[in-house]
């Protein structure tokens, strides 16, 4: 057996299969007959080459079939390469371009949301209570694209109207601020001043099949000036504001907002003269150029309530305000504080690439810690990072407040110790 392996160039087991397969023939009195197996050939795996990857244009690896294509492979092995973690999929985001100016702004906001902890002697983000962050958002009557899971059995739905360019929406501001809690947990207040939307009552000027000629409707407000903004922040969200705010909470509140030109300024005579009355204290504060990422509102909160929002068909205005405040309302409180802490984390960020917005988002396993119980109430910051970027407002002469700053952190202080 070994001379015939030798001789045929196969393996010993090869040539004992064959002398067995014919020896059961012989004794079956069969006609001798043995078939060669056809000789397997392993498939060489096509080696990944990141080079060859990372010099393809970003616009032909938008897809698995682009790429495969710009690298010469196959589909099902770039889908491997994914699978096996080799390579990574991407969704690129266009964010606000930002001046130095922008960049300087955004390092000083979030260093003036710092506080020192005389007790723990360590520097962390203050409670951010008595901040209410407001911000206007649009909210749509139907979505252009609407993805839904269906069974082989059902008829795909028929969704029309008259233009994509012209569906109905209309736009609400939010006021909210950090919800609060007692030491054993319990919810003393929710955050949530209030959703507003900026409407009015139309009578309608002819009979239609829906209602008769001078019923009065709601129609969307379509341009919404400084003196529609300046009615909705007096007489409506100061007055939810005083009627829901707890009366042991500090009554100096600062309401942040973003720099669109119909808001109002803290300057605003007919704001200050209304709103410093029954002990408060209110002071409208503008957010850094460009920074969306620093209001509560555009950082999540609004998808969350568009996430309910979408789960029901609307079809009148009436229907679909109803159907936002419904969701504003089921929201849970846990989730605004959340929020609150992913708004630190950002901050965070923002000092640690000198004011850019060139960061993640950052994820710290909230879930997890309140499962747990060990959510922190603020986020504590390294006194190196701190020192770091005051040095950098310093070298980019940006020396307006420095030094006041300084000594609300005692940078010098903690370093000592």
């Amino acid at each position: 057996m070994n001379k015939a392996a030798n001789k045929f160039q196969v393996c010993r087991k090869s040539v004992s299969r064959v002398w067995v397969a014919a020896k059961k023939q012989a004794e079956n009195n069969q006609q001798m007959h043995i078939e060669e197996r056809e000789k397997f050939t392993r498939t060489k795996r096509v080696v990944i080459d990141l080079e060859k990857i990372s010099i393809l244009p970003l616009k032909k690896r938008g897809n698995i079939r682009t790429l495969a294509h710009g690298i010469n492979c196959k589909k099902s092995t770039v889908g491997r390469w994914i699978r096996q973690g080799l390579i990574k999929a991407h969704t690129s985001v266009i964010r606000p371009d930002l001046t130095a100016s922008n960049k300087l702004l955004r390092l000083r906001f979030s260093l003036k949301a710092l506080e020192l902890d005389m007790i723990l002697n360590i520097l962390k983000f203050r409670s951010m209570h008595n901040t209410v962050h407001i911000d206007e958002k649009w909210f749509y009557m139907k979505k252009e694209t609407h993805r839904f899971y269906m069974t082989l059995e059902e008829a795909e739905p028929h969704r029309s109207c008259k233009s994509k360019k012209f569906i109905e929406k209309i736009m609400f501001m939010y006021a909210v601020c950090r919800p609060m809690f007692a030491t054993d947990g319990t919810l003393l207040f929710d955050g949530k001043i209030g959703i507003f939307p900026f409407t009015h009552k139309v009578p309608a000027q002819r009979t239609s099949k829906n209602r008769s000629r001078d019923t009065l409707e709601t129609k969307a407000i379509e341009s919404v000036t400084k003196e529609v903004m300046r009615n909705c922040l007096i007489n409506q969200i100061l007055p939810a504001l005083k009627a829901k705010w707890l009366p042991f909470a500090s009554k100096v509140i600062y309401i942040q907002q973003d720099n669109a030109k119909p808001h109002i300024k803290d300057s605003d005579l007919i704001f200050r003269e209304i709103s410093n009355t029954n002990g408060f204290k209110f002071t409208l504060v503008q957010q850094p150029p460009n920074s969306q990422d620093l209001n509560v509102n555009d950082l999540g909160w609004f998808r969350s309530i568009q996430s309910l929002q979408i789960e029901t068909t609307t079809h009148t205005v009436d229907e679909l305000v109803n159907v936002v405040i419904t969701s504003f309302e089921n929201l849970c409180p846990t989730k605004l504080n959340k929020v609150f802490l992913t708004l630190q984390g950002f901050m965070v960020d923002i000092m640690k690439v000198e004011g850019q917005n060139c960061y993640k988002i950052p994820h710290m396993g909230k879930d997890a810690l309140i499962r747990v119980d060990s959510l922190p109430l603020n986020l504590e910051v390294p006194v190196e990072l701190v020192r770091q970027s005051l040095s950098y407002l310093m070298e980019a002469g940006s020396v307006h407040g420095i030094q006041e700053l300084m000594n609300t952190l005692s940078v010098e202080r903690i370093e000592g110790n």
